[in-house]
């Protein structure tokens, strides 16, 4: 029996104690959470394309400029004849992988998937970094990524180094047909705050981008692809496979996700080079 006798100038333990109690409660339990999920919004915000066999070709017209049409009079002179020129070689953009193997002892998803089942919880991790790595590709990829894919001409580069209204101005004019949103570092979009505020207006080393994009097949722009009806399908191109169990028990589970991006034409994405985002201001306020 424990002891009832209090240390000298010490009282007496009289109810039960904190921790002593807490051995016999049960914690309400928290899924595990991943510092580097975020929103996603590029990905949420494209319009997604199935392709068949993994393979988008994009068809462009040759010398568009050639396309002769007229405005005859009111008599009977000869109609203008033409004819519309296809890209003889158009490029064509194969899905891309982003694909890992998670490994989980049975043992361990036997005797420790209450009140969270550890398998699901494994795999729904697996998947979030997974889905982070296709935004981070479907920027930055060498081959397909936006920054990649802008043609000399839609790039435009900082007046002063911050990004000013001025040139957010500037990169409309190179997507001036229907844009729809700009994607920029969060560090992008305080350096434009600041020089909005500097303004009055309402609202690597210290250098990043800022992109317009115009999205959508109707409208010519950019485009999401991904393949259709996976083995083991989770969400659009993305599928977790069972493999199996190997002779040391463990359980293995093949996460595949296949993307890409198109950029239909040249128009469609503009970027903004040299974005200085260190620049701060002093500002004099004035109180009434």
């Amino acid at each position: 029996m424990p002891s009832t006798t209090a240390p000298k100038n010490e009282p007496a333990q009289l109810a039960l104690t904190d921790a002593a109690a807490r051995q016999l409660a049960n914690a309400t339990k928290s899924r595990a959470q991943l510092d580097t999920i975020t929103r996603r919004w590029l990905v949420q915000m494209l319009h997604w394309v199935p392709v068949e066999a993994g393979i988008y070709r994009l068809n462009r017209v040759k010398d568009p400029e050639s396309v002769a049409v007229s405005t005859p009079g009111r008599d009977e002179s000869e109609v203008t004849q033409t004819y519309v020129g296809y890209y003889e070689e158009p490029r064509e953009y194969f899905l891309s992988t982003i694909t890992t193997i998670v490994d989980i002892h049975t043992r361990i998803s036997d005797l420790y998937s209450s009140p969270y089942d550890q398998i699901a919880e494994q795999v729904r991790l697996t998947v979030e970094t997974v889905k982070e790595r296709q935004e981070s590709e479907l920027i930055n990829n060498a081959d397909y990524g936006l920054l990649a894919n802008v043609e000399a001409g839609q790039r435009i580069s900082t007046l002063t180094g911050p990004p000013t209204p001025d040139d957010f101005d500037e990169l409309i004019t190179k997507v001036w047909k229907d844009p729809a949103f700009f994607l920029a570092n969060p560090l992008a979009i305080a350096a434009f705050g600041r020089e909005c505020t500097r303004r009055g207006v309402p609202i690597d080393g210290g250098k990043t981008k800022v992109l317009l994009l115009r999205v959508g097949e109707a409208r010519q722009g950019v485009i999401g692809l991904y393949q259709p009806g996976l083995t083991g399908e989770q969400s659009p191109g993305l599928s977790v496979r069972f493999m199996g169990i190997s002779r040391n028990a463990i359980a293995s589970y093949l996460v595949s996700l296949y993307t890409s991006l198109a950029v239909l034409t040249s128009d469609a994405l503009a970027v903004l080079d040299n974005v200085e985002t260190g620049k701060f201001h002093e500002y004099a306020h004035t109180y009434r």
